[in-house]
C-alpha cells in the first residue's frame, strides 16, 4: 500500500504555520481584501467593472425576435438548445412569433432510452469487477440530465416532437432531482441483479429481468412526467389572426411538417486541443449515447477559428447555431456577459490560476457543461467582436435572458458547435467517413452539456 511518508520534509509544522499567519497579518492589502471578502462576494471584488460595462450587448447581425425558454431546476440545456434551434424554423412555418416544442416529451423518451442503454452497458461489462474503472464510472454517472447534440437527434429521429401544449411541463420535469434519485436507485439495484444473472449464464432470467426493469422505469417516468401522446389534435391561430385546424397528427408528422432543417445533415464540430487527437480527425466516446442501435456520438475535431467562422456564416445566413461550452468561468450571470479577462483572480489572490485550454482539459479544469444557441454576431470590418446567445435560464438575467459573449471567450471556453455538413470543405466531409478515435468513457470530451 502506498502512503505519504510522514517526515519533517513533507509535513506542515507549527512553526511554518505561525510564519504564514504572521506574514499574512503584516500585509495591509491582504487585511483589507480579507475584510472585503468577508462582506461581499469575491467575484464583486475580482471583476473588472470597466471591462464589464464596456462590453456592448448590441450586435450587427441578429436573428432572434422571440422570448427565451427556461429549463428551471433541470440539466436539460442540450435538449432546450436543440429544440430552440428547431423552433426557429417552426415559427416561420407556423407564422407565429412565439412557439415552444415540448421539452418534457423529449426528456421522457431520452430517460427511457438512456435507462435501456445503461442496462446494455452493464451487461456488456458484467465480467469486469465492480471496482473496475469503467463499471464504477457507469454506476456513478447513470441517468443524469445532460446530453449531446447527436443524442438529441436520436430522440427526434425516433420519436418526433410535439408542441408544448401536447405535453406540458410538470413539477418533476422542471425540478428533476427527486425523480432522478429514484431512477438511479432503481437502475443501480438493477445493475447488481443483471450482473449476477449474466455471470451465472441465466439468459432467460436476464431477459425477464430486463423487461421488468424497463417496465418499472417506464412507470416512474410516467408518474413524474405524464403520458406522452402518440397522436394529438393540432389547431392554432397565427400572428395574422388566421385559425388553422390541422387535425390529428403524430409526433413524427409534426416534426416533419413544422421543421425546416434535415437533422442528418448536421455535424458536431469540437475543439479538442490535445495533440494526440489531430485536427481533421473524428472522435467518439465509448458508452456515450442514449438509444441502443442508433448512430454513436460523433465529433469532428477542428480548429476553434474554423468553428467560429462556420458559426458566423450560419448566423449571417439566418441560421441559429447550437453550441456547447464550459459556461461558468469568467461570467457575470446577472449581467449576462462573458469575457475571458473579466475576473482578475490572480491579482486578488497573488497566485497564478490561469492555464491554456489544453492544460485545462488535461488536468480537469475545463469541459463542456452547458449548451445554448448562438443567435447573433457582431462583425466590424470583417472581424468578429462578440456573439449573442440564447440561454435557457429564463428572462431574469442579461437582455431578458439573452447573453453576450466576447469573441475571446469563445476561443477559450467553447468546445463544440453544430453546423450543416455542406459548410465543410470537401476534405473535412471526407474525414467524417473515417474510423473515429475512440475515447474512454470518462474522457473530458464525453462530458454532457
Amino acid at each position: 500500500m502506498t502512503t505519504i511518508t510522514d517526515t519533517a520534509a513533507t509535513s506542515l509544522t507549527m512553526g511554518q504555520l505561525a510564519g504564514l499567519h504572521k506574514s499574512f497579518a503584516a500585509d495591509p492589502v491582504l487585511k483589507r481584501t480579507q475584510n472585503a471578502i468577508a462582506r461581499v462576494s469575491v467575484d464583486e471584488i475580482a471583476v473588472d467593472h470597466q471591462l464589464a460595462t464596456a462590453l456592448s450587448t448590441t450586435v450587427s447581425h441578429r436573428i432572434d425576435d422571440w422570448k427565451v425558454t427556461n429549463q428551471k431546476k433541470s440539466g436539460r440545456c442540450w435538449l432546450f438548445a436543440a429544440l430552440n434551434l428547431l423552433r426557429a424554423g417552426a415559427k416561420q412555418v407556423l407564422d407565429v412569433k412565439e412557439f415552444e416544442f415540448s421539452q418534457n416529451y423529449a426528456m421522457y423518451f431520452d430517460k427511457l432510452e438512456r435507462a435501456n442503454y445503461f442496462l446494455a452497458s452493464i451487461l456488456e461489462t458484467a465480467e469486469r469487477p465492480e471496482d473496475d474503472r469503467l463499471v464504477s464510472y457507469l454506476l456513478q454517472t447513470v441517468l443524469g440530465d445532460g446530453g449531446q447534440w447527436d443524442m438529441a437527434v436520436n430522440i427526434f429521429t425516433k420519436y418526433g416532437a410535439v408542441p408544448k401544449s401536447a405535453m406540458p411541463e410538470t413539477e418533476s420535469s422542471s425540478n428533476t432531482g427527486r425523480m432522478n434519485s429514484v431512477l438511479r436507485s432503481l437502475l443501480r439495484r438493477a445493475a447488481q441483479e443483471l450482473r449476477m444473472l449474466r455471470q451465472a449464464g441465466d439468459t432467460a432470467g436476464e431477459e425477464q429481468a430486463r423487461g421488468r426493469i424497463i417496465t418499472e422505469v417506464h412507470r416512474v417516468l410516467t408518474l413524474h412526467l405524464g403520458t406522452p401522446p402518440t397522436s394529438f389534435e393540432w389547431e392554432y391561430t397565427d400572428d395574422k389572426k388566421a385559425f388553422h385546424r390541422e387535425g390529428v397528427m403524430t409526433p413524427q408528422e409534426f416534426l416533419a411538417k413544422y421543421t425546416t432543417i434535415t437533422l442528418a445533415d448536421y455535424v458536431c464540430l469540437v475543439d479538442d486541443p490535445r495533440a494526440e487527437h489531430p485536427k481533421g480527425s473524428t472522435l467518439t466516446v465509448e458508452h456515450l449515447g442514449n438509444v441502443v442501435g442508433a448512430a454513436p456520438v460523433l465529433y469532428l475535431n477542428v480548429d476553434i477559428g474554423l468553428a467560429k467562422r462556420l458559426a458566423k456564416e450560419a448566423i449571417l445566413d439566418g441560421q441559429p447555431v447550437w453550441f456547447g461550452c464550459d459556461v461558468g468561468p469568467q461570467m457575470v450571470r446577472k449581467d449576462g456577459i462573458w469575457d475571458a479577462r473579466l475576473y482578475d483572480y490572480a491579482g486578488l489572490y497573488g497566485a497564478e490560476l490561469a492555464t491554456d485550454k489544453e492544460s485545462r482539459v488535461r488536468f480537469g479544469e475545463s469541459a463542456m457543461t452547458h449548451a445554448m444557441l448562438l443567435t447573433g454576431v457582431d462583425v466590424l470590418d470583417g472581424e468578429t467582436r462578440r456573439w449573442r446567445v440564447e440561454n435557457s435560464w429564463g428572462e431574469e438575467n442579461g437582455d431578458q435572458g439573452f447573453y453576450t459573449m466576447a469573441d475571446n471567450w469563445f476561443d477559450e471556453y467553447v468546445f463544440e458547435v453544430v453546423v450543416d455538413k455542406s459548410r465543410l470543405s470537401p476534405e473535412l466531409r471526407r474525414a467524417l467517413a473515417a474510423e473515429p478515435i475512440v475515447l474512454q468513457a470518462w474522457d473530458p470530451m464525453g462530458a454532457l452539456a
